[in-house]
């Protein structure tokens, strides 16, 4: 089954924040960049809060300007906390009705992530979506509220297929590492999920405790 290369972008950035804490440092991780962060990935990468500096690593590393076991100074992650970028395009009063109308009627799954998705509004943000309309947003709390929950059912299924992925994957270091670093945001979004995703959780903190 082929791999969405936005699911692949998101999952290395947040290796890339989380490199402090997994075990090997990114000395383990950069591997990892180089074979997973082709073409389509890094355009996703880029348009990323954060996702630049993660690029002009790989970057490095293919250039061999930076060793394979080693990260320029000036890219370092703290923890995530990396300067983000939020995308400026203005919604027209159109734009605000439709979405005003959608998220009055929003269902937290597939489906409803599938409608949103579809609007105009939407679609002006490209693969930024979900951060270019919480910013466009900014002025209105009522449809920022609605807005978030959204965003909190799109992470939801993304990290649910992230997960699923990597139980039912060869377990190897890589993929504990991997782990490792979603963990925090397995344990928050899972368990919306109920049962089989608080089974799925187990399962994910037992790798990680091997």
């Amino acid at each position: 089954m082929q791999k969405n290369p936005r699911i692949i972008a998101q999952k290395l950035l947040n290796l890339y924040r989380q490199s402090h804490v997994i075990i090997g440092g990114i000395s383990a991780l950069n591997p990892i960049f180089i074979d997973e962060a082709d073409d389509t990935v890094i355009e996703h990468l880029d348009a990323l809060p954060g996702g630049r500096f993660l690029v002009a690593h790989i970057e490095n590393l293919r250039s061999g300007k930076t060793p394979m076991d080693s990260i320029a100074p000036e890219l370092i992650p703290y923890g995530g906390m990396m300067s983000t970028e939020i995308p400026s395009t203005q919604l027209s009063d159109a734009d605000i009705d439709e979405l005003r109308k959608a998220l009055g009627s929003f269902t937290p799954d597939q489906d409803g992530l599938d409608k949103i998705t579809e609007l105009n509004a939407v679609k002006k943000f490209g693969i930024e979506w979900m951060a270019g309309i919480k910013s466009a947003l900014a002025d209105d709390i009522d449809l920022q509220n609605k807005w978030n929950t959204v965003t909190t059912t799109q992470r939801a299924y993304e990290l649910w297929k992230i997960a699923s992925d990597m139980i039912s994957a060869p377990m190897s270091e890589r993929t504990r590492a991997e782990i490792q670093a979603e963990l925090p945001e397995f344990e928050t979004y899972l368990p919306m999920f109920g049962d089989s995703g608080r089974t799925l959780l187990t399962h994910l903190r037992e790798v990680v405790s091997v």
